[in-house]
Formats: structure tokens, C-alpha cells, sequence
């Protein structure tokens, strides 16, 4: 009953599960510190880099300081990192620029199976306009087969685009190696470092890269920004057309905030590499020896040692793994089955058939990508949690109960 001519509210009790964030290979979340510095210029340095007046020096200075960031990360000049929209913009300017500008040469492109969509579609929009792409085979271990790959050079050759390491797996290829193959061949290399830059050591000149992409919000930067080195001497079309800046290559008024914020995230990247890339190894090798020891019938893929640090690709036999991600939300765990550009398809992964495995089993896999902010604790609660999942999924599969008919365990 209402009094005094109002009603008192029930109190509202709001419960909100704590969640285990396992997809950092999809994107991360934006560190403070980055957050600080976008947030200020947003705030404080709206200029146009363009205009000649103070407020376009100020933001022109924050454009240069965050230009050498970058291009000190990868050991590269600063004047050879363009900024660009993120990784997919980078890897297209970089497949599609020299395809265009080098048709004098020739109209052959070399990839590989496995590259990110990005790279892919790229290259399949060049051969309906006339390219031939070669897509080199991988192993069982998802590394590019360098005797394919040497094989697939020809003389009208002006590309080999070849990720550094895989976004679903973490297999890290030979890029060195890659590097000095096309260097001997006279062959311009291009190699998509989305899931390596900030992560590992890069240096263009000791790897051989003559380009490389990169995106923020890949290591704890905002999204929306990314770059392309692309070394001096390089010819590249450009793909859209306006002002002047980014050497004409990408024009349009500059993303201040967003290309600070870049320049923090690799700031902090360079600082705290190793440290961090340590804590993160030994909560995936936690979290892969809890699933072994915990679930049957499982298949670790990608390269045994040579993948990256955060990256743990595991099939579960006799279960889908949508359901299986489904199934972990409802218990606050968010991983992923493969790339967060595909997760929308029902096709299974490319990335895992190119290396062999069937499509039931690939249809099975689920991808754990940990980040700096994860804990102990929670790697033993997803320790806890998956094997009654995969438990419970397995019960509801026709195909786990013939597996158990044939096995005499029904």
C-alpha cells in the first residue's frame, strides 16, 4: 500500500557472475594507461595535424611521437610506418598496393593456406581481376611448407604475404627464413604480425619484412587504429584517394586518439614483454596440462613449442564446439572455436582442415587465448568447469554413444 502519496521501490538485488575473459586473440581490453591518454586527447587536442596553428602542432607532435613508437618496436625508420584503420586495412593496402603497383613485373602472388581472411580475400579479389595466387600447403603442425614455397616462385612473381603467427593456432612461422628466401628472389614480402606485434621480438631488417601489419586493439589498444610498415624503396598503389597525408598512401584526417592510443599500447607492449609473456606461458601450459589430465579423447593443435605464449588450440572429439562455448558462457568463460571474423559460419575451420584434420573434428575446437590480466585462479576454475561440460555435451552425442557401443561401455 502506497503512503504519503508516493511508493516506496523494492530493492533491486543485482547479480552479476564474474566473467573469465579467455579470447584475447580476438581483441583485449583497452589498458588504463591507454585509456588515460585517449580520453585526454579527446578531451584536450582536437586539432587537425593539417592546419599550420597551435592546435594542429599539438596534434601533429602527438602523431610524430607515437609514429616513432611504432616504428621503434619493429626496429623500423619512422617515416616507414603509415597509420591505417586496423589490421584488415593494413593487410589489404599490402597485398593489393603491390599487386597493383608492381604489375609491371608480373601478376603471380604467393600466400598460404592458413592466412587470416584479411589476406585471403585479398588475394581472391585479385584473381578475378586477373592475378594467380599460390596458396602454399602447411604441415600437420600448421607451419608453411618452405620447400612448397620455393617451388611456387616464379619469375613474374612481386609477392609473398605470409603471416607471422597463426590467429587460431599461435603457430609461429619461419618468417626469418621466409624473409631471406624472397630477399634472394627479388620477391617483396609481406608478412600480417596482428597476433605477434607487441608480443614477440620483431626487427624488419634481421627478419628480412618489407611490410608488416599491425592493430591496437590486439595488445590492450582501442580499436579502430592499426598500421602498415612498409620499407623504404617499396612501391605500392594507393587504394583510396584524397589529401596528402600518410605519404598520399592514406589520406584523410587523422585519428589523433585513436593513433595515441597506438602509441601507448606499443609503448607499453616494448616495456613489458618479456615479463609478461612469461606469467601468460605458464598459465597456458597450467591450463593445457589440467585438460589433459582431466579430458579424454582431445587433440592439441598447432605446433607443440613454436606457437605463441597465449595460445592454446585444443579439439574435443564427439562435440561441437559452439556448444561448448555456449555451454562455458553459462558458466562465465568466454573462449572462442577459431576467428572472431568467422564465428558466424557454420563451415569448419580453414585453418585446422589445411593442417588435416577432418571436418568433425575440426568442427570440435575451441581456442583459449589468455592475456596478462588472467590469474591462477581462474585457469583452475576453467579447469574445474570444462570437463563437466564437455561431460554433459558428450551425453547428449549419438556419435559419443556409438564411440561407447563399439568401446563395450554401454
Amino acid at each position: 500500500m502506497c503512503r504519503g502519496g508516493s511508493c516506496a521501490r523494492p530493492q533491486e538485488t543485482e547479480f552479476k557472475m564474474k566473467r573469465i575473459y579467455l579470447d584475447h586473440n580476438a581483441t583485449t581490453p583497452l589498458n588504463s594507461e591507454v585509456a588515460d591518454e585517449v580520453c585526454r586527447c579527446l578531451r584536450e587536442d582536437f586539432g587537425n595535424p593539417q592546419t599550420l596553428y597551435s592546435y594542429g602542432k599539438d596534434a601533429r607532435k602527438l602523431v610524430h611521437d607515437s609514429r616513432e613508437t611504432v616504428a621503434s618496436l619493429i626496429g623500423a625508420k619512422r617515416e616507414e610506418i603509415i597509420f591505417t584503420s586496423g589490421g584488415t586495412e593494413s593487410d589489404n593496402m599490402a597485398v593489393r598496393g603491390v599487386a597493383y603497383g608492381n604489375i609491371n613485373k608480373g601478376r603471380h602472388v604467393i600466400s598460404s593456406s592458413i592466412e587470416h581472411h584479411a589476406v585471403l580475400e585479398s588475394c581472391r579479389a585479385l584473381e578475378k581481376e586477373g592475378f594467380e595466387v599460390t596458396y602454399v600447403p602447411v604441415d600437420e603442425n600448421g607451419v608453411v611448407r618452405l620447400d612448397e614455397l620455393q617451388k611456387a616462385i616464379r619469375p613474374d612473381t612481386v609477392l609473398i604475404s605470409i603471416m607471422h603467427a597463426n590467429n587460431e593456432t599461435g603457430t609461429i612461422q619461419p618468417v626469418s627464413e621466409i624473409g631471406r628466401i624472397a630477399r634472394e628472389k627479388g620477391v617483396i614480402f609481406h608478412t600480417d604480425t596482428v597476433q605477434t606485434f607487441g608480443k614477440v621480438k620483431i626487427n624488419v631488417d634481421e627478419m628480412n619484412i618489407d611490410l608488416l601489419s599491425a592493430s591496437a586493439h590486439k595488445l590492450h589498444g582501442p580499436k579502430g587504429i592499426g598500421a602498415l610498415y612498409i620499407r623504404k624503396g617499396i612501391r605500392l598503389k594507393n587504394l583510396i584517394f584524397g589529401g596528402h597525408q600518410e605519404r598520399k598512401m592514406r589520406p584523410g584526417t587523422h585519428n589523433v586518439p585513436g593513433i595515441v592510443g597506438l602509441g601507448k599500447a606499443a609503448e607499453i607492449a616494448a616495456r613489458d614483454m618479456e615479463g609478461g609473456g612469461n606469467k601468460v606461458l605458464l598459465l597456458r601450459e597450467r591450463l593445457w596440462e589440467g585438460i589433459k589430465t582431466n579430458i579424454s579423447h582431445i587433440r592439441l593443435n598447432g605446433h607443440p613449442a613454436v606457437r605463441l605464449h597465449n595460445t592454446l588450440n585444443v579439439s574435443f572429439e564427439f562435440v561441437e564446439g559452439e556448444s561448448l562455448i555456449l555451454g562455458l558462457d553459462d558458466q562465465g568463460i568466454c573462449v572462442a572455436s577459431g576467428s572472431a571474423c568467422t564465428s558466424d559460419s557454420l563451415e569448419p575451420s580453414h585453418v585446422l582442415t589445411a593442417m588435416g584434420l577432418s571436418p568433425e573434428i575440426a568442427h570440435g575446437s575451441l581456442r583459449f587465448s589468455l592475456g596478462r590480466n588472467n590469474t591462477e585462479e581462474e585457469i583452475d576454475f576453467v579447469i574445474q568447469a570444462l570437463p563437466k561440460v564437455v561431460e554433459r555435451m558428450r551425453s547428449m552425442s549419438p556419435l559419443y554413444r556409438e564411440f561407447l557401443k563399439k568401446q563395450g561401455k554401454t
